[in-house]
């Protein structure tokens, strides 16, 4: 038997919670997966995992040994790059999720630069407005924006986002332009629902040292990023969003801002992955690629250390 095969195969279905998953993931056999952990249990003279028909999960034995597997297969891992060429190249497949507007806009069409640097790393690429959970989707990083962040992970500041108050001017042209706070209680908006929490959020303004929560009524509420673009396209409302996600529509004239002079508090961006995975090459060297991207003028985002400074 292989133990650190074996180790691999235990933490990655004690991650994704169950065995055909986990031989998915790795591209084995499922078969082979379970002949892995029954000679590995026995290996150990432990049960490491309680199997239910539709879950399952490590035992008190399986939770301690699952932490003992990912200190070593990580130290392992860094090991092998010391005294290889993967420190300067590595390799491997690195699985990566973030907002898809963040994604599309801005992650993706940049790749190619990264890809040229790291042709032996594989991308694997999830695009969701909703959190996922690391360590059981067996993501290696994620990309988020807002304070909400997991403190059991390790974060690494990339921008602050500039947000703006937008509507389309067919919505103005038929409700008018507000030109104050006081106005908008005639105006409607596009309502966003979190669809991991189900909070629903109103419209945001910084006046002075306060920041006023401000709910109008609305006809439409979504729970995705492009919905709430698409909605206020359409004249359902007014909508805020950060600057990068709505410079196409700002640029085509479908989209155009309101209150100006009213600032609306920015958006942090975040990437995070979990402390095991803070040694890896692949996700230091994407995350290193990240702070560089967010640099760059174009994209609309501002990196924090420039924010800071101003």
């Amino acid at each position: 038997m292989d133990r650190f095969n074996a180790m691999r195969v235990f933490t990655r279905i004690v991650e994704l919670g169950g065995f055909a998953k986990a031989a998915d993931s790795l591209q084995l056999p499922r078969a082979s997966v379970t002949i892995m952990i029954k000679q590995l249990e026995a290996h150990l003279g432990v049960q490491l995992l309680q199997r239910t028909t539709r879950q399952v999960n490590p035992t008190p034995d399986g939770a301690a040994y699952y932490q003992r597997c990912v200190q070593l297969l990580t130290d392992l891992e860094e090991t092998e790059a010391v005294f290889s060429n993967r420190r300067q190249n590595p390799r491997g497949t690195l699985s990566i999720d973030m907002p898809s507007g963040i994604g599309r806009l801005i992650v993706i069409p940049a790749l190619p630069t990264f890809t040229a640097c790291y042709p032996q790393i594989e991308l694997e690429i999830g695009l969701n407005d909703r959190p996922v959970d690391l360590i059981r989707e067996g993501v290696d990083c994620v990309l988020r924006g807002g304070l909400a962040l997991d403190e059991s992970l390790v974060a690494r500041p990339l921008a602050v986002m500039d947000q703006l108050t937008l509507a389309s001017p067919d919505y103005l042209a038929r409700m008018g332009v507000p030109a104050s706070l006081d106005d908008l209680a005639h105006h409607q908006m596009v309502e966003y629902v979190s669809s991991a929490s189900g909070k629903r959020f109103g419209l945001e303004f910084q006046v002075g040292s306060e920041l006023r929560v401000v709910n109008l009524a609305k006809v439409v509420a979504v729970n995705s990023s492009d919905a709430y673009f698409a909605a206020c396209e359409a004249g359902y409302g007014l909508i805020q969003a950060p600057h990068y996600h709505a410079m196409q529509q700002l640029a085509k004239g479908t989209l155009v801002p309101v209150l100006p002079q009213l600032p609306v508090p920015t958006m942090a961006l975040t990437a995070l992955y979990p402390p095991h995975r803070q040694l890896s090459q692949r996700v230091r060297v994407f995350v290193d690629w990240l702070v560089d991207l967010c640099s760059q003028p174009g994209t609309g985002l501002q990196r924090q250390d420039q924010t800071s400074q101003q």
